[in-house]
């Protein structure tokens, strides 16, 4: 069953051209049905450079009519692949494909489908286009040995890049080491990346996974160990990705954990992030940006757990406008809505503060944050509280980007329609700004929120020009001194209704230039 069949031992030899036939007896054992790499002549020694007859075995196995290309136990030093339709690769457990340190092995790709990352790189180790019915499995390693490469985007070549493929799978596999981004899937339908490891932290750029513009992907069973962004969805050209689903993964990163963008040209559509767990992660846990126009519309994240992540939650409607092509026209201002964030439970948090920001005239629309427990490591000041935030409407998007922020929880700006229901927030050093701040907000809901740690001093919840506000059945804890406070000409109809505020030293403060009718209390508690 597992010895080479003369079929395969034929079609080897025309494709070898002339390679001395290993003799029978050292012959490696490969599964029925496949070609063996050894049959081709590739030297499993990680010396020798091997480029050509693992190529020459996917072609074969392309011209058979598709099939599997089987790799046994050795390391097979190779520049870059071509893959084709209707083949499998297959590591076996014990084999490694190792990049070549050499960039001439890379040669120049250029794909015949144009987006921004034609700026970033066009070498690759594994590179696929315009083919379908591909695969990459195994429980062997690739290692892209990415410490090699020295110097700016385009002398760092890709690990893995597939482009206007479908029917892509890659699964069980152990990926390290590469000099660039660690995978890039452009402009693909029905991609699978189930149970692989990625360990690279070696070099500039070095995402886990990049989804681009990309529709009908499934995520799934991954743990990812990376120096840039752990699983990136991005859209660099004019299509958006669409219909992607992110479950079961372990991350950690000197970046961003699971993030949407920064390139956003043809947006977000139908993104379910689910059952992940996330620790020692520089930046943000969940960081969902659109600045490059396109719609970020139905997005849902729950059930994640945080430690030692800096940031748990960043979400940024921005308008740095860059094009998707270099000097093509400027796209025009994005939208952000329908995002729901619920049952993230996060600790470790440092002082800055999480922000949930539009632009004005431009507010992100329809945010729901549901069961969330934040744990933040304090130590805000009033000036902190006081300080203006500045609007960055060209800056790169993340959450440093305004300073550390007036609330130690959540700060949120030209937002529309914004709820959050069951959320707490706590530090773990006083702190003296608010655990909310929401400025320039319409129709605000704050559901149940009976966890806003207070803090030292000044209001737990500060509210600056909003436009309709329902609080309701919230809890003042123990040592609030002022529960609400409310400031601003353009602040109308805030209503608080069935809340115990009998723990706060005072319930409602008002600022100078409020309407009086502004604000309604009815049925609270302690609320005189």
């Amino acid at each position: 069953m597992f010895e080479s069949s003369p079929r395969r031992r034929f079609i080897a030899g025309m494709f070898t051209a002339g390679a001395a036939a290993a003799p029978a007896a050292a012959a490696p054992q490969t599964p029925s049905g496949a070609l063996n790499v050894r049959d081709f002549g590739a030297v499993p020694d990680g010396v020798s450079l091997t480029t050509a007859a693992l190529q020459q075995a996917i072609d074969a196995c392309a011209r058979a009519g598709g099939g599997t290309v089987y790799f046994p136990a050795g390391r097979y030093l190779s520049g870059t692949l071509f893959l084709k339709s209707r083949v499998t690769v297959h590591l076996a457990a014990g084999a490694t494909l190792v990049g070549s340190k050499n960039l001439s092995d890379y040669p120049v790709t250029v794909a015949a489908l144009r987006s921004y990352t034609d700026n970033y790189t066009d070498k690759s180790l594994i590179y696929a286009e315009n083919v379908e019915d591909v695969a990459i499995h195994g429980r062997g390693a690739i290692d892209g040995q990415g410490a090699a490469f020295k110097g700016p985007y385009k002398v760092r070549p890709y690990m893995i890049r597939v482009i206007n493929c479908r029917n892509v799978s890659v699964r069980d596999l152990t990926i390290v080491d590469s000099p660039m981004w660690v995978q890039h899937y452009l402009a693909c339908e029905n991609v699978i990346i189930d149970g692989i490891a990625v360990h690279s932290r070696v070099n500039g750029n070095n995402d886990g996974i990049d989804i681009d513009g990309c529709q009908k992907v499934r995520i799934a069973n991954c743990e990812i160990s990376s120096g840039d962004d752990a699983i990136v969805l991005k859209s660099t050209l004019d299509r958006p990705c669409r219909d992607v689903s992110i479950t079961n993964c372990v991350l950690s990163t000197a970046c961003n954990a699971l993030k949407l963008g920064t390139e956003s040209n043809g947006g977000f559509e139908n993104i379910v992030i689910s059952n992940c767990t996330i620790y020692d992660t520089r930046l943000s846990g969940i960081a969902l940006e659109l600045v490059d126009g396109g719609v970020e519309d139905r997005v849902i994240v729950s059930n994640i757990t945080m430690n030692n992540v800096s940031n748990p939650i960043f979400i940024r409607l921005g308008n740095r406008a860059r094009p998707f092509q270099e000097g093509g026209a400027r796209p025009g201002m994005g939208k952000l809505r329908n995002i729901i964030i619920s049952n993230v439970l996060a600790t470790g948090a440092d002082g800055a503060g999480c922000s949930i920001t539009g632009l004005a005239g431009h507010p992100a629309e329809n945010i729901t944050l549901e069961n969330i427990r934040l744990s933040f490591r304090g130590g805000g000041t009033r000036k902190d509280a006081a300080r203006e935030v500045p609007e960055e409407a060209e800056k790169y998007p993340e959450y440093k980007m305004f300073g550390v922020l007036p609330a130690y929880g959540f700060y949120c700006r030209h937002v529309r329609d914004l709820t959050l229901r069951n959320v707490h927030t706590a530090f773990a050093t006083p702190d003296e700004r608010p655990a909310l701040v929401a400025d320039d907000v319409e129709n605000l809901k704050l559901l149940q929120c009976d966890g806003f740690t207070p803090p030292a001093a000044g209001p737990a919840i500060r509210l600056v020009n909003v436009k309709g506000a329902f609080v309701h059945g919230c809890r003042a804890p123990a040592g609030t001194r002022t529960f609400l406070r409310v400031e601003g000409a353009a602040t109308a109809n805030v209503c608080l209704m069935a809340n115990d505020l009998s723990a706060a030293e005072k319930a409602v403060e008002t600022a100078d230039g409020v309407r009086r009718e502004a604000v309604i209390l009815e049925g609270n508690r302690g609320a005189a």
